[in-house]
């Protein structure tokens, strides 16, 4: 599983990134997104995002 990033709420901030332990955060043009086969789920990027666009 994977956290999933709400890319019309997403205002590429790029905490997630910063907050991700494994890397499998990166931006997309202006918007972050997940590589789901790096991330481990554990959730460190959903209290960092100030605008709530990210979720289990």
């Amino acid at each position: 599983m994977a956290v999933k990033i709400d890319k019309d709420i997403c205002i590429g901030c790029g905490a997630c990134i910063d907050a991700c332990p494994t890397g499998a955060l990166s931006m997309e043009g202006d918007k972050a997104v997940c590589d789901e086969s790096t991330c481990i789920d554990c959730g460190s990027c959903i209290p960092v995002c100030p605008v709530q666009a990210i979720s289990e």
